[in-house]
């Protein structure tokens, strides 16, 4: 099952992605490629997804397990929503200045936080393998044991564990400010997939070892529990600070790679032309990093993380599937193009197969709410799109808006000219 998920969802994946992204060497992840392969209005719906719904969430979710790690530091009776949504905003609202303040910043916050969790993990794996070695395998021993058969549950399973895989295609989303994309993005897209594969493992089985199935299930701190157990109460109030550092840097992430989706699209011409402005002294896009926080903040009001992982990795994987249909059509519309990297056609109609699994099994096997919520919120982008974007009758209406936030962000147009016309 291990190797099964790894070939079909991360390695295939990576090579698919690193394929595309050396063809088109735009960011905005799948954007760039379903506009050349399938056109503005799919591109428009993949956009419009990613960011009113994708990166606003996947924001939400991570600031709210980094708020549960900061409250398991102090005394509350019980589970107190409103603080931990108020820590979950303030680290919004911290990582939305340092992305506007300088882009070299939040890549160094970003190098420092990822070397902080990857200590973590190391701790954890080491600490597992001692475990191990102690003879504590009993959990492991039973191996699969109550595992369901359900397609539906499997897919919903697999929708939580690969969440915690996912950003294998973050680097598609800065392409164009990459060094040398050709080499850099397949080499960092195919390392990071087995790195991180290798060290969640082991880390997972860590945990399972440690707690066991139901303390694992029944834990909200579970890095925090197993430091107790393995390091001690002394120590292990290191792991709470080791997640918090992971969680804060992979928001980050979540909002460096998001916002772009939605500056390339402003370029385009997709939504309202100041959101590709970039601010005239920093040259970053602050009112793109404006927009997607205050919509993240706005996810923090329901506050329900597994409702949220399920309606982000619905949709996320619908679209992952349409990105790797617009590598089959650019195998023809664009044949003659110069290609650095050519993935047998094999595995990305793996990927996509796997893909389509995830995206309908739970709808045809357990219908739930969230997933006609997804699938409306996606097609009722065209209500915005066919008058304002296709019919572009809003001509003249957002010049007041524009003119403010150019005076006010000391922001302006980018010299990037649009090709895809």
């Amino acid at each position: 099952m291990l190797l099964t998920w790894y070939l079909a969802f991360t390695g295939i994946g990576a090579l698919s992605y690193a394929e595309l992204g050396t063809l088109i060497t735009k960011s905005g992840g799948e954007y760039p490629y379903m506009m050349a392969a399938m056109g503005r209005v799919v591109a428009y719906l993949f956009a419009w997804t990613k960011i009113i719904v994708l990166t606003p969430s996947s924001m939400a979710i991570i600031c709210l397990t980094f708020a549960e790690y900061v409250m398991s530091l102090m005394e509350f009776c019980g589970e107190p929503q409103i603080p931990k949504k108020m820590i979950a905003a303030l680290a919004m609202i911290t990582l939305a200045i340092v992305n506007s303040w300088d882009t070299k910043l939040a890549a160094s916050v970003q190098v420092f936080f990822t070397g902080a969790k990857l200590i973590a993990l190391v701790i954890i794996v080491i600490g597992g393998l001692v475990w191990l070695g102690k003879g504590e395998v009993e959990t492991l021993q039973k191996g699969f044991e109550g595992s369901t058969n359900s397609p539906s549950g499997v897919a919903l399973a697999f929708y939580d564990a690969l969440w915690a895989y996912d950003g294998w295609n973050n680097l598609n989303y800065i392409t164009e400010e990459l060094k040398n994309p050709y080499v850099n993005l397949p080499r960092a897209n195919v390392l990071g997939v087995l790195l991180v594969t290798v060290i969640y493992v082991l880390a997972n089985i860590s945990y399972l070892a440690v707690l066991g199935t139901e303390g694992l299930l029944n834990s909200s701190a579970v890095a925090l529990e197993w430091g107790e157990i393995v390091l001690g109460k002394r120590v292990a109030v290191i792991m709470p600070l080791f997640v918090m550092c992971s969680t804060f840097g992979a928001a980050n992430g979540s909002l460096f790679a998001g916002v772009r989706t939605l500056y390339v699209a402003a370029r385009e011409n997709q939504f309202p032309e100041v959101l590709s402005y970039v601010n005239a002294r920093r040259l970053t896009p602050i009112p793109c990093i404006i927009f997607t926080t205050v919509l993240a903040l706005l996810m923090l009001i329901p506050g329900d993380i597994g409702s949220l992982i399920d309606f982000f990795s619905f949709a996320a994987w619908m679209f992952y599937a349409l990105a790797i249909v617009s590598l089959i059509i650019l195998r023809f519309t664009m044949k003659n193009e110069h290609r650095p990297i050519k993935v047998f056609i094999l595995f990305p109609i793996i990927f996509l197969l796997c893909s389509l699994y995830l995206v309908v099994a739970p709808i045809i096997q357990d219908p739930r709410v969230e997933f006609l919520y997804a699938f409306l919120f996606i097609v009722g982008g065209l209500v915005f799109y066919v008058p304002l974007v296709h019919f572009r009758i809003h001509k003249g209406c957002f010049d007041p808006v524009t003119l403010f936030v150019q005076l006010f962000m000391e922001v302006g147009p980018s010299p990037y000219v649009p090709d895809f016309e």
